[in-house]
């Protein structure tokens, strides 16, 4: 049976009435750039994060690096470092060159593949500024680990929540715990717009403020530049897309987990042969991805593929390997570089069909007698 790793198309079945009703508003009204319902939309996702304040973007990238400028933390020019995961799409530390800073890269948990702290204590120089802990596929990071890491030397913690919107750690969600956190809304996220958009969230209203003037060139009123900034506005339409499916999101995010245990139920006899993903605690993990490990994954791959089922790698390289952000001091990580040619992630969205499932599991299965 053809199996595709995602079809969005689903998804917009379900919602495709209330989706053209919002459009129609938007384009009627003919205000499409920070209004209303990019207004509304702030408030809202503050509200579901647990937060006071969000401040939209129109992208996750520019989201991290927003939120890391208006923290203060970092002086452009002075090589301030920022330590984040090395497994994790090249856009986190992209963000934070944008910053003006230097991603620095630290060694991950073997089970939940997010930041490790001990590691990332081992990485702190005198020029550390900031930790920005990557929630990688649906998992939230040892939060409380790494801001007890972040407490003793003085540093920031800025959440990259791009791929976690909902999942709770410690009783509060992804975005509620560092002094900031960013959100990509990407069509494939666990919230995904009709087209690109991010959002930072936070407690510190102020930070928020400049987060909101940073995404308008720098200005505070009337055109009167006060820092630099860029032109990184979510635009109305993608705010009323998001609005709706953000009173989907845990229903989504409960299939998410619906399908999960299906898949672990199915495959928990490969177990000597096939890693299954690992949450943390309930409701750490919304399984944004689906990822295992197995040796020699690309024999499996080909032979999924065979039968017309898409699998993907999430990510094929590692930060600290790739030219743009490779130092000369870096630091082997031996568990990132062990998983990196292990993982490999299986279809897993909330609009699968239970067969399309059963048919993965089943393949696997035969593959592995």
């Amino acid at each position: 049976m053809p199996v595709p790793f995602l079809d969005l198309r689903r998804q917009h079945r379900e919602i495709e009435s209330e989706v053209n009703s919002a459009l129609a508003r938007v384009t009627s009204s003919s205000a499409f750039i920070l209004n209303g319902e990019v207004e509304a939309f702030e408030t809202e996702w503050a509200r579901f994060c647990g937060v006071r304040e969000a401040a939209a973007t129109n992208s996750g990238t520019d989201a991290l690096a927003l939120a890391l400028i208006a923290t203060g933390a970092l002086s452009r020019g002075k090589d301030h470092e920022v330590i984040t995961s090395p497994l994790t799409a090249g856009y986190s530390a992209l963000a934070i060159l944008s910053a003006g800073a230097v991603p620095v890269f630290a060694d991950i948990n073997p089970r939940t593949y997010t930041l490790d702290p001990e590691s990332v204590e081992k990485a702190i120089t005198p020029r550390t500024r900031a930790i920005i802990p990557v929630h990688i596929y649906g998992q939230m990071a040892d939060i409380e680990g790494i801001c007890q890491v972040a407490s003793r030397h003085g540093l920031v913690v800025i959440e990259d929540a791009a791929q976690a919107h909902g999942a709770v750690s410690l009783g509060k969600r992804a975005g509620a715990h560092g002094i900031a956190a960013a959100f990509s809304f990407y069509p494939t996220k666990n919230l995904g717009a009709y087209g690109d958009g991010g959002a930072v969230t936070s407690n510190d209203v102020q930070l928020c403020q400049r987060v909101k003037s940073l995404r308008e060139g720098g200005h505070l009123e009337a055109l009167q530049l006060s820092e630099i900034g860029r032109n990184s506005r979510l635009d109305e339409i993608q705010a009323a897309v998001l609005r709706i499916k953000l009173k989907y999101l845990e229903e989504w995010n409960l299939r998410r987990l619906s399908f999960a245990k299906m898949y672990l139920d199915q495959l928990s006899g490969l177990s000597s042969r096939l890693t299954l993903p690992y949450a943390s605690e309930p409701g750490a993990h919304v399984y944004h991805l689906f990822v295992v490990q197995r040796e020699n994954r690309e024999a499996l791959r080909a032979h999924l593929s065979r039968q017309g089922i898409e699998t993907m790698i999430h990510y094929p390289f590692l930060l600290h390997q790739q030219p743009l952000f490779r130092r000369q001091r870096q630091r082997p990580l031996p568990v990132a570089e062990g998983l990196v040619k292990r993982i490999l992630s299986l279809p897993l969205y909330p609009h699968l069909k239970v067969d399309e499932l059963l048919a993965v599991s089943r393949a696997i299965c035969e593959f592995e007698e």
